[in-house]
């Protein structure tokens, strides 16, 4: 497991031996009301996020209002019922007048808040509200000039994965520390709604860390939370999640989206986990020091006088684990007895009249 890399969003690190951020992707999920935006937010903050994030795109800022086939939404994706590219998004964005709004509400529960930009006046805008951090959205890590742009920010920059290719990442990294932003998280992310369990390939986090030198964690869009306690166990610093208020919500996002409820849980689960993760320790710890009776060491197993000289049927081991370690075993075997001892007395060094190593 690897977790050596850190970056600071708000004076808090994440990475190294922190505990894992966890964000709660608004994404569309507010269904257009800002009155259910700020609902979530608190939703967030109760269910133990540590972020929440947004997305800051218009339908023109994205795509192009276009009827050509490319830009139709095709039959079997998880939105084709919007028709377009343009549809959907005019659906699903968050309105830029909100954006202080929320960001004033987040920050007065000291709950992070930062945004996934689409363009440069999206970052411009979430500039001018003091952003901590960015998050690129897995289609725009290709996007290079947004890239460049976002870095000079001097902000750190969270980049997901879910549509890239390792030279995908590679230059997008390359391009972020190019342009002065050292501070980067790469998230392995895979973009199907929902992800199926069998293309998550988390064994891809811990080698993203090593591979880029940076922090990792997982943007996740499987149902339940078994992918993010895994990631979590594997070394991922950051989860990233999509987060709805209620399971009744049919917001853009909702049927991917846990509600508040079980993202509470995932968040508990991962706590439990990164506590269970513990560190690096060979010692006998607190509790299983209480269980020592479980534990092999030598015993007299005949009640012997002074003088006698041992033999291996005068010694046994068995539990409980208070006598002398079972590998000075042989070492007893031939040795004078300096007292009398007792069927089941422990087998210990003052008790001979030579001498023992242990």
């Amino acid at each position: 497991m690897t977790k050596a890399a850190s970056i600071v969003i708000n004076e808090r690190i994440i990475g190294g031996e922190s505990p894992c951020y966890i964000i709660a992707e608004m994404s569309a999920n507010h269904g257009g009301d800002i009155n259910k935006a700020i609902d979530l937010i608190h939703a967030a903050k109760s269910a133990g996020a540590d972020a929440i994030k947004l997305q800051t795109y218009t339908a023109d800022t994205i795509t192009l209002n276009c009827e050509k086939p490319d830009f139709l939404l095709p039959s079997g994706n998880a939105w084709e019922s919007h028709k377009s590219l343009h549809a959907l998004y005019q659906k699903a964005y968050t309105p830029w007048e909100w954006h202080k709004r929320l960001f004033e509400e987040a920050q007065s529960l000291e709950l992070d808040i930062f945004s996934s930009p689409f363009d440069y006046s999206a970052v411009d805008l979430l500039e001018s509200l003091g952003t901590p951090a960015y998050k690129v959205a897995s289609p725009e890590i290709t996007d290079i000039g947004l890239l460049a742009y976002i870095a000079k920010t001097g902000k750190p920059v969270i980049l997901s994965t879910g549509v890239a290719n390792y030279s995908d990442i590679e230059l997008a990294v390359n391009t972020l520390r190019s342009n002065g932003c050292n501070d980067i998280a790469i998230l392995k992310c895979t973009t199907a709604y929902p992800t199926p369990l069998n293309e998550c390939n988390l064994n891809t986090i811990p080698d993203i860390s090593k591979s880029f030198n940076c922090v990792s964690g997982l943007s996740d869009h499987t149902e339940g939370n078994i992918a993010p306690m895994t990631a979590v166990a594997l070394g991922a610093s950051i989860i990233e999640k999509h987060f709805i208020n209620d399971s009744q919500d049919e917001s853009v996002d909702a049927f991917f989206s846990l509600d508040c409820d079980e993202f509470r849980v995932m968040v508990e689960n991962v706590r439990q986990v990164e506590a269970a993760l513990g560190k690096i320790n060979y010692q006998i710890t607190e509790s299983a020091q209480k269980n020592i009776l479980a534990k092999r060491s030598l015993y007299f197993c005949q009640t012997l006088p002074e003088g006698h000289v041992i033999t291996e049927a005068d010694i046994r081991s068995v539990r409980p684990g208070f006598g002398a370690h079972p590998k000075y075993l042989p070492q007893y075997i031939g040795q004078t007895l300096n007292k009398s001892v007792e069927y089941g007395d422990r087998v210990t060094p003052d008790i001979i009249l030579g001498q023992i190593e242990g």
